[in-house]
């Protein structure tokens, strides 16, 4: 009988590292909180079902997290393409970048928003982000960069000044 380790072992970092991603995906909030419990509790109920040999635990989650998030009712949006950074009262600087990449992430193709919350979200590797997608890691970089430069022209044709910095923050 070959041993397994177990895949949640050291929860409190796979929690924050899941919910990370997940809220890179869907926005902070309720929605992000109930997504990453879903995904802690088919953990649980399947963890007997990990096979070390096909991955590090992290992948098994983000694999399981990427499913909740497809199976989660979204919520009706009336302009998806574009959101209103500016809200009655003052914002904390922080609160503001957020929105304002929140809304030109939101322009972005799913999959450029996938790779992006894969690298920033869940910080995983370009290695492991191939190992999850089934690409190369080489194919991976190129994506993640054109990504990011759609990204930034995005920014900077909505005439945000803050570009770059908005960019660091990734």
């Amino acid at each position: 009988m070959r041993f397994r380790r177990d895949p949640l072992a050291n929860p409190e970092q796979l929690i924050s590292m899941v919910h990370r991603y997940v809220s890179y995906r869907v926005g902070d909030g309720a929605e992000a909180d109930d997504i990453t419990s879903d995904v802690f509790e088919r953990a649980i109920r399947y963890r007997d079902s990990y096979d070390p040999a096909r991955g590090e635990p992290r992948a098994w989650l983000i694999g399981i997290a990427r499913r909740s998030i497809a199976a989660a009712p979204r919520p009706l949006v009336v302009d998806a393409g574009r959101y209103d950074t500016q809200a009655p009262g003052r914002l904390d600087e922080e609160v503001e970048q957020r929105m304002t990449l929140r809304g030109a992430l939101a322009r972005l193709s799913d999959r450029d928003q996938e790779l992006l919350a894969l690298r920033y979200g869940a910080d995983l590797t370009a290695r492991q982000i191939g190992e999850l997608l089934d690409m190369k890691v080489n194919a991976v970089e190129v994506s993640l960069h054109r990504a990011l430069a759609c990204l930034r022209e995005i920014l900077e044709s909505e005439g945000i000044e803050a570009a770059r910095g908005l960019l660091a923050s990734l």
